[in-house]
Parts: C-alpha cells; structure tokens; sequence
C-alpha cells in the first residue's frame, strides 16, 4: 500500500520546465467584420492602436467584409485562402443575437474550434456593453488557465500584446470542488492520513504554479528592457467566478485564454463560458 511519505514524494518528484520566452510576430492579421468596406476600415485603424504588437509597419492587414461571405463555409475558405497569423472579430456575426449574452455566434463559434491560428474577440462594434476602456490600451494583460506551469505558448502571447508599463496578470484557479473530492477518496483509504494529504496536496498543488510564476518573472526581467510588471494569482476558488471577480477588480485590458486541449478539438471547458459571458474587453484566444 501506499505510504504517506511515498504519497508526498510522487509530487516532490515532479520536475516542472521553467518558462521560457521566444518573441511572438504577427506577420499577417485577417480582420473579419460584417460590416461594410468603410466601417471596417475605420475598425482596423482602431485595432492598429490597440497594441504595440499590432503597430508593426511589417505586418499585411487583411479584411473580411459583410459582403465577403454569408456562411460558414465561405468564410473558412476565405481564411484559408488568407492564411494569416491572427484573426479579430467579434460575436455573431452576420446575425442580431449579439444584443444577448448567451452565444458566439455559429461564425465565430466554428472558427475557433477548428482553426490553429490565434483568434482576437473584441466588444461588437454595434453593442453599447463594451467596457470604457476597451480598445484603449493593453496596460492591464491578464492570461489565465488551470494548468499554468509549462505554458510558454500562452505566457508568451500575452506578454506580445503587453505595453512597455503593463502589468501582467498569471493567474491559475486550482479546482476548489476537484480538490474536494480528491480529498474525499484520499480519505477512503486507510493508509493515509487526510488531514497531512489535504496540506501537502494543496501546497503543491500551488507550489507548481507559483514557481513558473517566478520563473517567468525572471526570465522577462532578462529579456525586455521593459517589462511587464508581472503578478501572480494562484489561489483555490471558483474558476469562473473567480475569473469575473480579478477581471473587475484590476480592469483588465485584454484576456487570454488557450482555446482548446491538446488531445482535445473543441473549446475547453471553462474557456467557452468565459467568452460567452466576457463581451466588455477583448479576449485574445491562442
């Protein structure tokens, strides 16, 4: 059976890669709207002050207007046939249900699912709930997912579409149920302690995180000659409301977020509510 110390050892033993920067360069940008020629081209000229990331004069700017495509199937096709290197767009497009919170839109929703190019979300053009400060500035980045450690895709994005002042939010939200129920069959088994697995457990389970926090924080500190001030929330809780409450309370600029498992197609599973429901600020799905 398996003792308490061999139980605290399987996790001491798990070795975790530090983070690790590599430049992120967007060579080519599709901007897809359903607007007309016009409206889209004064879109683009926001997007472009948006961030810094953006700014670049090397960088081929594509646009999809309203009468570029009418069905899903046209629009992939014209992506592919684009080939960019990120795409913006908002919620249902071609469609009114914008006004309610409660979808992507079929458009957006396939997009994201089968395409591998990161995707930008921003507040609809036509909506009146876009927070005052979106489309501003990218001075309060927040990246976020249950599984931070080992992330350098993500990190990396985030850290792209950063100002030289921003601050960087890491944040991981370790299951507070998932770690209930660990704990609950943890404590069926006689040859462990429960109350010593829940403390060890928990800490290293917020140990791993903390420290590729650390590490990206030292690794940016060498690599920018300004940058990010980064900062760590690693914590139990509530993943999605949770989400809302750091998101409010440090008026974050720009979220991202990964879209999907690595052996999995679709979105995951927190990811598809929070864009759902996040439609003030822009949300950068890589």
């Amino acid at each position: 059976m398996l003792e308490v110390d061999e139980f605290e050892s399987v996790f001491r033993s798990a070795i975790k890669e530090p983070y690790h920067y590599r430049p992120v360069e967007l060579r080519s940008i599709l901007l897809i709207t359903d607007l007309d020629d016009s409206s889209s081209a004064a879109l683009e000229q926001q997007l472009r002050q948006f961030s810094p990331v953006l700014q670049s004069p090397e960088t081929l700017w594509q646009r999809l207007n309203g009468s570029d495509f009418r069905t899903t199937e046209e629009l992939l096709r014209r992506v592919e046939q684009a080939a960019p290197e990120l795409i913006i767009s908002y919620r249902n497009l071609h469609s009114e249900a914008w006004r309610y919170p409660h979808s992507l839109g079929e458009h957006l929703d396939v997009l994201l699912n089968i395409s591998t190019v990161p995707v930008l979300i921003i507040p609809h053009p036509g909506a009146d709930y876009a927070a005052a400060h979106a489309l501003q500035q990218t001075r309060s980045v927040m990246a976020i997912t249950d599984h931070l450690t080992a992330d350098d895709r993500l990190v990396n994005y985030a850290v792209a579409f950063c100002q030289p002042d921003a601050r960087l939010y890491l944040s991981h939200i370790e299951d507070q149920q998932a770690f209930e129920r660990m704990i609950e069959a943890v404590g069926k088994i006689r040859t462990l302690d429960t109350d010593v697995a829940r403390e060890q457990l928990g800490q290293q389970l917020l140990k791993e995180p903390q420290d590729y926090i650390n590490s990206c924080h030292t690794v940016l500190k060498q690599s920018h000659p300004q940058p990010p001030e980064v900062v760590a929330h690693v914590q139990f809780g509530h993943s999605l409301s949770e989400y809302h409450r750091l998101i409010d309370a440090h008026q974050i600029d720009l979220l991202v977020m990964n879209t999907q498992d690595d052996d999995h197609p679709a979105m995951r599973g927190m990811v598809y509510p929070l864009a759902v429901q996040l439609r003030q600020i822009p949300l950068l799905m890589v």
